[in-house]
């Protein structure tokens, strides 16, 4: 089940989102370590279960909104293999927050032990030109309310 919870107040971000996630055999190589590539769709899911918590889905956003959410630009850091079978925790925090971009910092965690920090970037696009568009309203408010 995913989490949300309260930052330390010295911390840019007053919310982060938590989601659990188990390593499977689909996810290693050979030697049952992680693939590399593994790791974006594990950010991906996180991200995704943390804009329903928000109250919304991308199905919805299209519909409603004509927006789709664009990955404009991704940082990792690989840290420490994750192994088949860990339970993972993968983090998501709104960094910074503007009028059709917003930064994403995201860690994947192995108890209280971060081995990838990773930071995101995405950009609101029309479903129909794939040109830049504001947040919507709603959605940019919800978003700023997990900012400090």
């Amino acid at each position: 089940m995913a989490k949300l919870s309260l930052r330390d107040a010295q911390q840019t971000q007053l919310f982060t989102f938590s989601f659990p996630l188990r390593i499977y055999y689909e996810d290693t190589d050979s030697g049952g370590v992680v693939y590399h590539g593994q790791y974006v769709r594990f950010l991906e899911r996180a991200r995704t279960e943390w804009l329903r918590f928000l109250g919304f889905n991308n199905i919805e956003l299209e519909k409603k909104y004509k927006m789709l959410w664009v990955v404009t630009e991704m940082t990792m850091q690989f840290l420490k293999p994750a192994r088949l079978d860990d339970n993972l925790e993968v983090t998501v925090a709104v960094e910074t927050m503007g009028r059709v971009r917003c930064t994403f910092r995201q860690d994947v965690k192995r108890g209280e032990e971060v081995i990838l920090k990773a930071r995101v970037t995405v950009a609101s696009v029309s479903a129909n030109a794939m040109k830049p568009i504001e947040f919507p309203a709603d959605v940019k408010r919800k978003m700023e309310a997990t900012l400090s």
